[in-house]
């Protein structure tokens, strides 16, 4: 954790609710209310900042995109076109140049009517990308600007420092959110991650912190009036306390239900299981500055003595993906074909030997309820390895801080496509703004390389030359093995049947008037 989100997380807990005016029929309001149990809340509001399934599950329905992917073009919630959203329209100006217009009717949480002013000081140097910038992360996702200025009330120019093939696609992703100029310079970064304001159908209206988040209906909403005057995010770590409350009536929807639940979902009359692969791998990570794993053999054979077939199968039902390592048919003419994670535990031991490995202890921390299966998974994979010589300790703990503290070696994580491209991957989550290579636990040696190749795939517009330097990059990457991808989850949720609403394949939890609605 970042020290800016763990002094926001601080002042949360210091200060437990912040407050809102409420509407003031609240009380003659007859929309239904919609309850979501979760395994864990976003410990601020600021949706740059928390670029995670626990922070994009409540913030997508609070803020708006420049552009809207339409996942539910695609019938397993993946569809990857471009839609016009808070932009009317785009057309490029020239490679380094894309003219936006704006819709006149978007209204804030507060009132006030959103204006190419606000665009262009959510995309400004210094907050998403520039040296000083105070959110670090965005610089992933918006490091090629150069530039962004307000043209006139409803139209913004994005100019980019290199051609940049992806910019509708970054518009329409994860940093697109959009924030209140007025309200972000009035209480500062820190004030905006406990009490946000945005566009999207909820506004938030109070929290405690670890218990609950409370959002109100945005009925001056721009696609229309919500369908549900308030939605509460409820904190429930235990699985077998959010179904039960899900069966009771308690909650409305609950989200990491494992595979082996489904079955109990569906022996009752008014719940629904709604599930969907999701354009996510959990993966392992290796620490490249630690002893016991500084030498990539010893890495490269923690990937090769696991049996992710067996995962799947024991763990999710055969119903998991194991994906083409980094690299995703959603990348389409991107996608490289023959490519594979293997499982070869002979290769493993004779790689374990060159490296001299000596049965030298290796730590495997990992967190219980973050992602769904994640103890299972570790209990099963320190036993594939001890089976090729590997002696590792699992240990278990509450927090990606204790998880990453001296003394780790093995970690567990998620990488999610972003934007189906390369750029959207395995770039953003392993390139040098990502958190990996801050904290040096890529190689730098490594490192290098892959950055080389990184840089010139994101200036590089033709096709073919793209798809090449991808190649290279994944090699590079699968060469200096900094972690191992394991599968991507097949992510179930509880719902009750009178509540029409689609899963999507991020942990987008879509609430607008077009994806929720109420028998």
């Amino acid at each position: 954790m970042s020290v800016t989100r763990r002094r926001f997380s601080q002042g949360l807990v210091a200060a437990p609710f912040v407050v809102t005016t409420p509407h003031a029929f609240a009380q003659t309001d007859r929309r239904p209310t919609l309850t979501v149990a979760v395994a864990q809340l976003p410990k601020v509001l600021e949706p740059a900042l928390e670029l995670n399934n626990v922070g994009t599950r409540v913030t997508y329905s609070v803020f708006d995109t420049v552009i809207r992917r339409d996942f539910k073009g695609s019938p397993d919630g993946g569809g990857s076109a471009l839609l016009p959203h808070l932009a009317t329209s785009w057309k490029r100006e020239s490679s380094q140049s894309l003219l936006v217009s704006f819709r006149d009717d978007v209204m804030f949480h507060d009132g006030a009517k959103m204006t190419a002013e606000d665009v262009a000081y959510t995309f400004r140097n210094g907050r998403l990308w520039g040296e000083k910038a105070a959110i670090p992360g965005g610089r992933a996702f918006f490091g090629t600007l150069s530039e962004v200025e307000a043209v006139d009330r409803n139209t913004v120019r994005f100019k980019t420092r290199i051609p940049d093939v992806l910019l509708e696609q970054r518009l329409a992703s994860w940093c697109s959110w959009i924030v209140s100029k007025r309200h972000y310079e009035q209480v500062g970064i820190e004030g905006f991650g406990k009490n946000p304001i945005g566009t999207g159908p909820f506004r938030f209206s109070r929290a405690r912190a670890n218990e609950f988040m409370e959002f109100e209906a945005h009925d001056a909403y721009w696609m229309g009036r919500p369908n549900a005057r308030r939605v509460t995010f409820r904190e429930v770590p235990e699985l077998s306390t959010r179904i039960a409350g899900l069966v009771s009536g308690e909650f409305d929807l609950i989200t990491n239900v494992p595979p082996d639940q489904l079955t109990v979902l569906q022996g009752y009359k008014d719940v629904d299981a709604r599930s969907v692969v999701l354009a996510n791998s959990h993966l392992l990570t290796f620490d490249a500055r630690s002893p016991q794993t500084n030498d990539r053999r010893i890495r490269q054979a923690l990937g090769l003595a696991i049996d992710r077939k067996k995962l799947v199968d024991s763990l999710w039902l055969g119903k998991a993906a194991i994906p083409a390592s980094h690299n995703y048919p959603e990348f389409g003419d991107m996608f490289l074909p023959g490519r594979a994670l293997s499982f070869d535990p002979t290769k493993a031991k004779a790689l374990l030997k060159d490296a001299g490995y000596k049965g030298e202890p290796i730590t495997y921390r990992t967190m219980p309820n973050y992602y769904t299966a994640a103890l299972d998974a570790a209990q099963i994979i320190v036993e594939m390895w001890k089976a090729v010589g590997i002696n590792a300790q699992l240990q278990v703990v509450e927090s990606f801080a204790q998880m990453q503290s001296a003394g780790q070696q093995v970690g567990n994580t998620s990488n999610s496509t972003r934007f189906p491209d390369p750029l959207g991957a395995l770039w953003i989550s392993w390139g040098p703004n990502s958190e990996f290579q801050r904290s040096k636990a890529f190689d730098p040696g490594d490192a290098a390389a892959f950055n080389t190749l990184g840089k010139a795939l994101e200036s590089e517009t033709d096709p073919a030359k793209r798809k090449a330097l991808f190649a290279s990059m994944l090699d590079a990457w699968e060469d200096a093995c900094p972690a191992t991808i394991l599968y991507q989850p097949f992510e179930s949720y509880g719902v009750k049947k009178k509540i029409s609403w689609k899963p999507y394949s991020f942990f987008f939890m879509d609430l607008r008037p077009d994806n929720l609605s109420f028998a």
